[in-house]
């Protein structure tokens, strides 16, 4: 079981879902993925539910916050680990982003976090850890298994996600895309980025998350009252998969196979 305990900076470290209906939110990721929900409260009103699988913490999610825009719909949110987010606040405005959300503490110590907006547009959360580090496991069944950027100006964005957490990239060929690049850290890919697929779409990070087989789990989201956006897919030495909307209108992907 690939279980983590620390995530170095620039790793996609954690996800959690803003829901514009919890209850079904929760309802459906938990018969999906087989997670457990723990909830906690943040004040305000507010509950943040912890997802739990073999014991470890997997993802988050929590209604949509009340001062939402009209009209947002529910998203899975993606966050890089960072040593420091105050630092890494300031190199992202200095690299051609937006502070989304400032800096500040999450309850219990558990870390601190802020959102930014990347210079083509994706929002992207960096995580300083405290308590909690993130995602306990990864690349198991009903856990991320990859985080990509969709943007219309690839060059550009990674230039800023180079700038604030020191990662390097490299592009070339990948299973059937002719032109993907791969975040690294270390050397290590822990991310890609590449042109978005389809025209007016706005440049977000996707989540996917890691299922034994793609055709049973996309059958399973759709009887659970997810939709499908993309069909099941074979993608050349990386894996299967596919493309699904959940009932409260949150687009994320599952895949079978390697880590791209």
């Amino acid at each position: 079981m690939p279980e983590v305990d620390r995530y170095k900076q620039g790793t996609p470290c954690w996800v959690d879902l803003s829901s514009t209906d919890i209850e079904v939110s929760k309802k459906f990721y938990r018969e999906l993925f087989g997670w457990e929900l723990e909830a906690m409260d943040v004040g305000r009103g507010l509950t943040y539910y912890m997802a739990r699988l073999k014991g470890r913490y997997v993802a988050g999610m929590m209604q949509q916050l009340p001062d939402a825009p009209p009209g947002m719909p529910s998203y899975w949110a993606n966050y890089l680990a960072v040593d420091s987010v105050d630092a890494a606040a300031e190199r992202a405005v200095a690299a051609g982003g937006t502070v989304v959300v400032a800096p500040d503490s999450v309850p219990n110590g558990s870390g601190r976090m802020f959102f930014a907006a990347d210079p083509t547009g994706a929002q992207i959360g960096f995580w300083e850890a405290g308590t909690h580090l993130g995602s306990g496991i990864i690349n198991e069944p009903g856990t991320m298994i990859w985080n990509e950027l969709q943007t219309n100006d690839v060059p550009k964005a990674v230039a800023f996600y180079e700038a604030v957490t020191g990662c390097t990239s490299s592009t070339g060929p990948a299973g059937d895309q002719r032109e993907y690049t791969s975040l690294l850290v270390e050397g290590r890919p822990v991310a890609g980025a590449l042109k978005v697929p389809i025209e007016g779409l706005l440049p977000f990070w996707m989540t996917y998350f890691n299922v034994e087989d793609v055709d049973q789990a996309l059958q399973q989201a759709v009887d659970l009252g997810g939709h499908v956006i993309a069909p099941a897919f074979d993608v050349p030495a990386i894996g299967r998969m596919a493309v699904l909307m959940d009932p409260a209108g949150a687009a994320f992907s599952i895949m079978s196979g390697l880590p791209a």
